[in-house]
């Protein structure tokens, strides 16, 4: 036997097996080996869908090839030409030699088939949608100064979850005028058939946006479009608002933050000072947070540029005493100030972040934030440290500005979370106006206004009372019971307190029901999805409200991350 058996080598496994030549198991082996490199390419790589992992077994799809690239040339901001690539070209070839290459225009007209079916997947999508559509528009001019215009719709769905889409980035021509800026998003309005769907548009503070506003509101009260004839239509953009209000107390910078942007200046001068500063923090046993370099008009980045400065205080002050380079490191009253002026702006930090949001309710949010921005401002004007002292003066007159004009839909949504109800409302206004003010009388009947508006909107649905009893209809009960005459009094009390009942309406008896603790962690959407049968009407108006973004501006960066 021993002159039957040979060595055979396969070609794709490069392995060794004693094998008898004559065998059909040798044959058949070698065969399925050798056959191997005719499979298709496609057998060779993993594929990727919803987060899974598995090996590629299907044929090739030219279809599904070409759906793939365009979301790649989309997907990467990829030129028309890319396709044309001699290396791309080639690569598709080795992929699979029946591939048919896509020409420039070929990929030009897929892109945009795919944005038309695209868009009659959002249309579809907002016609589900069963409540009204709050926007946010924005302009942006590129790098060549052309200018830009996107409209983002915000709604919430079905399920009770927040929902966006960007529903056009176009180009805007000059002159960007209240009237041209109206008749565009008037237009689009148009286009998307949203005209008698729109609750309110979130835009930034600026004259010209609150002409355009103004000229599309008085458009859509022609046709009586707007709920409370647009009382809550126009919406400031919030977090706008509070950095012009920090930005004017930032007027006239203060030595020891020069100092502190000075510093990280030249530690991020050259690679040695980089590295002479990374010694320090590890000499002072300090964990390396990086440090940050402002841009002196966002006074945002000037904050979190001290916030990592106080991070590596001993590191700079190790700095001073090995470096003698180093001009620029504060004394101690400077850090001090410092951690004062980071203590101060963090209340507004925090609730920029806040209004920023964009993938939960920003409305009833507003409300308590800027209540302790008041707080904070108070607290310095009033307390000793002149600097603050001065920079808070400034900020109030801002603040008294914008407070005054604020849009009483805001605190509207602060009702509408169980946490604070109209209790808030009134101990805030109690506070700023003193007990029994008019502000409050006003803010009353705008609140009452808004229900009895969707309250009349909505067709008539049974009381969580009556729905009460008509399941009751199907329960088997008990009439030993209804004989016996020490349950007559009870009925007769249940009856009265039936009667008193039916007379509120659901805005009194959600009210009259106990808040929420304030500090529980509350998903607000999730409340409102569970209550939405007892209180219908102020669910359609709270699913409406909780929609609107407080921030217009960022909506755009959390879509694509950076545009200039």
């Amino acid at each position: 036997m021993g002159g039957k058996w040979q060595s055979a080598t396969t070609v794709n496994w490069s392995t060794s097996m004693i094998v008898d030549s004559k065998t059909v198991t040798c044959n058949d082996t070698l065969a399925s080996c050798l056959k191997r490199k005719h499979h298709d390419i496609s057998q060779l790589f993993l594929s990727q869908d919803s987060g899974s992992i598995s090996f590629g077994s299907s044929k090739f799809d030219p279809e599904r090839f070409r759906e793939l690239l365009t979301e790649a040339i989309v997907m990467h901001d990829l030129p028309f030409n890319f396709v044309d690539y001699e290396g791309i070209k080639r690569l598709f070839i080795y992929l699979n030699k029946d591939v048919q290459l896509v020409t420039r225009n070929i990929a030009k007209a897929d892109i945009i088939n795919r944005y038309k079916n695209e868009k009659e997947i959002v249309k579809s999508l907002l016609d589900d949608a069963p409540g009204r559509i709050s926007f946010t528009s924005d302009l942006w001019t590129s790098l060549t100064t052309d200018g830009y215009m996107c409209l983002t719709c915000h709604f919430i769905d079905n399920n009770w979850t927040l929902q966006k889409r960007v529903l056009s980035y176009t180009f805007m021509p000059p002159p960007h005028s209240g009237l041209a800026l109206s008749t565009k998003i008037h237009n689009l309005l148009y286009e998307w058939g949203l005209e008698g769907r729109i609750f309110s548009i979130t835009l930034d503070n600026a004259y010209t946006n609150d002409l355009s506003v103004d000229i599309l509101r008085d458009e859509l009260n022609l046709k009586d479009l707007l709920v409370c004839k647009g009382d809550h239509f126009h919406m400031r953009c919030c977090a706008h608002i509070l950095n012009l209000i920090v930005q004017e107390g930032m007027k006239g910078v203060d030595p020891s933050i020069v100092k502190i942007r000075e510093s990280v200046k030249y530690v991020k001068g050259s690679q040695a000072q980089k590295h002479k500063f990374l010694e320090c923090v590890s000499l002072v046993s300090s964990e390396n947070k990086g440090l940050s370099q402002d841009v002196s008009t966002r006074w945002n980045s000037t904050y979190l540029m001290l916030q990592s400065a106080i991070h590596h205080r001993r590191a700079f002050q190790h700095l001073d005493l090995i470096d003698s380079n180093y001009k620029y490191c504060p004394s101690k009253v400077e850090w001090e100030k410092i951690e004062q002026f980071c203590s101060f702006l963090k209340v507004f930090y925090d609730s920029t972040l806040m209004f920023s949001g964009t993938n939960y309710p920003t409305t009833n949010l507003y409300f308590p934030a800027v209540y302790l921005c008041y707080i904070e401002l108070k607290k310095q004007i009033e307390g000793d440290n002149e600097h603050l002292k001065v920079m808070a003066s400034k900020m109030w007159l801002k603040f008294e500005k914008y407070w005054s004009e604020f849009c009483a839909t805001l605190a509207i949504a602060c009702v509408l979370d169980p946490r604070y109800k109209m209790t808030f409302i009134n101990f805030v206004y109690t506070k700023i106006y003193g007990e029994c003010s008019l502000e409050f009388h006003r803010f009353n009947t705008k609140l009452q206004s808004l229900f009895d508006a969707y309250k009349s909107s909505h067709s008539l649905q049974p009381s969580s009372s009556n729905a009460l009893g008509n399941d009751l209809n199907n329960v088997g009960n008990d009439d030993t019971f209804d004989t016996m005459e020490a349950f007559k009094e009870f009925d007769e009390m249940s009856s009265n307190e039936f009667r008193c009942n039916s007379l509120k309406c659901q805005l009194e008896l959600y009210l009259d029901e106990p808040k929420m603790p304030r500090h529980v962690k509350l998903d607000i959407l999730n409340f409102w999805k569970s209550n939405q049968f007892r209180y219908p009407n102020l669910a359609s108006m709270a699913r409406d409200i909780l929609s609107i973004p407080c921030s217009s501006s960022l909506v755009l960066l959390s879509c694509w991350g950076t545009c200039t």
